[in-house]
């Protein structure tokens, strides 16, 4: 009965049947997927529906097991779309593209194979050279989330992952404003005859514009504050209703924050090390039981007295005031997270099929050109070279050589 139950259990992660396809393609691809080793990264590259989709178009797809278990999808809605599941980590380092969430760590690099392609995240503010080195000794071809644009040249993945942490932040704020979590009790928004709650929303970017978005749909008092006024007055086109609006003075924000509930710093920068722009002494001046969350702490924050923290413990409180500091937002809805990466994945590696190839490929997109920070392990990234005063080369020109 025993041995029954396990071939039983084995047969559920048996790959399907692969569809007729009329002369497999020649330039079909061996896509790996790989269980993110890095710490609470709950999402995936690729959905089931994706992978079928690649599948049908005659590409292999080798997923580690339990590699989407962390966003509610299991082996079993791989394989049953055609996907091959595999415990050998080994394994799924052989194919030809890799395609993770995290960047590399250094034992990831070490087990890769000469002349991969690589998909990854890599903000230059986070890269560990010795990783660097260890992808350029083979000669891979790598390519960072923060750097692909669309056809529209915006930042896709940046984008729509700000998008989710715009949205969600506020809805964090509500979970910490109430009794449940030691907060004020307050209700985001208020009804008829309370006064709404008030929010400082300081950055104008895609977060600012979702978080302000969200807020202002639950009835808060939204303000916010950029050192851009295109930014300010494309964030009131943009969410459709009046919200306040002002570039950063310090005298006008600080009064803002000492007297509102809530405060969310979404603020970016550019060479990857976001301005301190609220002082402790500010903090330490607003009403008790305040929220401060901090998205802008992956890249060292924007308020003097955060920390960071994680999904475990995603809390302290500093002057009485609750602080949350957690890097990786997006991971905290990570199944909504993975459908808005595997829109933009799919697509791209559809199209690498059809172009016969990565080589082609970046040839023929300059989305993709623009992402590519690595070329057969020679560095093309001006910011990374710059990190590291290492020379990077012209990708154009090193394109049209190998040609």
């Amino acid at each position: 009965m025993s041995n029954m139950s396990k071939i039983a259990h084995e047969a559920i992660f048996q790959t399907k049947e692969s569809p007729v396809v009329a002369g497999r393609k020649k330039n079909s691809l061996k896509i790996g997927l790989l269980k993110e080793v890095s710490f609470q990264e709950n999402r995936i590259p690729l959905t089931p529906l994706s992978v079928g989709l690649l599948v049908e178009h005659g590409h292999e797809v080798l997923i580690e097991s339990g590699a989407g278990n962390a966003s509610n999808f299991l082996d079993h809605h791989y394989s049953e779309q055609g996907a091959q599941i595999t415990k050998d980590t080994k394994a799924v380092f052989e194919c030809d593209i890799l395609i993770k969430i995290a960047s590399p760590t250094l034992e990831e690099v070490g087990l890769m194979k000469n002349r991969q392609v690589l998909f990854s995240s890599q903000q230059p503010s986070l890269l560990d050279i010795r990783v660097l080195q260890g992808l350029m000794r083979k000669q891979i071809t790598a390519l960072s989330y923060e750097y692909l644009q669309d056809e529209g040249c915006h930042l896709s993945v940046v984008r729509a992952m700000s998008e989710i942490v715009g949205a969600t932040s506020v809805l964090i704020a509500a979970e910490y404003l109430s009794n449940v979590f030691d907060g004020k009790g307050l209700m985001l928004g208020g009804v008829t005859g309370v006064p709404p709650t008030e929010m400082v929303i300081i950055g104008a970017g895609t977060v600012g514009e979702f978080a302000a978005r969200t807020a202002i749909a639950l009835g808060a008092q939204v303000k916010v504050f950029d050192s851009s006024v295109y930014r300010l007055r494309r964030l009131q086109n943009n969410v459709g209703s009046r919200v306040f609006t002002s570039v950063i003075q310090p005298v006008v924000m600080n009064k803002a924050i000492q007297s509102c509930d809530v405060v969310i710093g979404a603020v970016r920068a550019k060479n990857g090390l976001a301005p301190c722009l609220i002082s402790e002494e500010t903090v330490s001046k607003m009403k008790p039981n305040s929220v401060v969350i901090d998205v802008s702490i992956d890249q060292g924050g924007c308020f003097e007295t955060s920390e960071v923290t994680t999904h475990d413990d995603p809390v302290f409180r500093k002057h009485d005031v609750i602080h949350y500091c957690v890097p990786n937002i997006a991971s905290r809805v990570a199944r909504t997270a993975t459908y808005a990466l595997t829109n933009i994945f799919t697509p791209i590696l559809l199209d690498i099929g059809e172009c016969g190839g990565m080589n082609n490929m970046i040839w023929a997109n300059p989305g993709i050109r623009s992402a590519i920070y690595l070329y057969h392990g020679n560095l093309t990234n001006k910011d990374i070279g710059s990190q590291f005063n290492l020379p990077s080369k012209d990708l154009n020109l090193i394109v049209v050589a190998n040609l």
